[in-house]
């Protein structure tokens, strides 16, 4: 009660203005918090992200252990445009390696030591890259393609998912011409 004898304020207490700490503090909290979003978001994308290790299924590989391989295998690039190296899940197929966006996604992966690809012939278009030849074999319901160095001592496969450029290619011929020497051709016979 005031002391008019009613439960009205007083017009004193109406006409008070908020202390100037409490306006401050109004506004200061909103743009405070706007700013703590705005960092945490920046920090959010710095932070690089963890991909999940790669699981690969077997491929016979009888040249896995050879010479060619052992000499190829350490001298990949550890980056192939925006590909950076990928952990593979243990036990991993010998002699591959493979490749990611860092946000994960498709890989490249490579695969030395294979046998001659079956669809490897007389016939078959090939594509010469930095000094290595290569036969593509496309897989349109896989959106990738996998290219087969055919040159070399042992059958290289390559696979690049579908809009990965032409620098994975590129990069893994400049190894391959810098490390292993080319050799004669093996097709197989023409298909009946």
């Amino acid at each position: 009660m005031t002391a008019s004898g009613t439960d009205e304020p007083d017009a004193d207490e109406e006409s008070r203005p908020y202390p100037p700490a409490l306006i401050a503090t109004a506004v200061a909290l909103p743009v405070v918090l706007i700013v703590a979003v705005l960092v945490a978001a920046i920090l959010a994308r710095r932070v690089p992200v963890e991909r999940e290790p790669l699981v690969l299924g077997p491929v016979p590989a009888p040249a896995a252990a050879g010479e060619a391989c052992t000499k190829l295998l350490p001298a990949l690039p550890g980056e192939m445009g925006d590909f950076t190296k990928s952990t593979l899940v243990e036990p991993a197929p010998p002699a591959t390696r493979a490749w990611q966006r860092p946000e994960g996604g498709d890989a490249i992966v490579l695969r030395c030591g294979l046998d001659r690809p079956l669809e490897f012939h007389r016939a078959s278009p090939l594509q010469i890259v930095n000094g290595v030849q290569w036969f593509e074999a496309r897989d349109d319901a896989a959106k990738a393609s996998t290219w087969f160095a055919v040159d070399r001592e042992t059958y290289i496969a390559l696979t690049v998912p579908e809009g990965s450029g032409p620098t994975p290619l590129q990069e893994v011929s400049d190894t391959i011409t810098a490390n292993l020497p080319a050799k004669a051709l093996d097709p197989g016979p023409l298909p009946n």
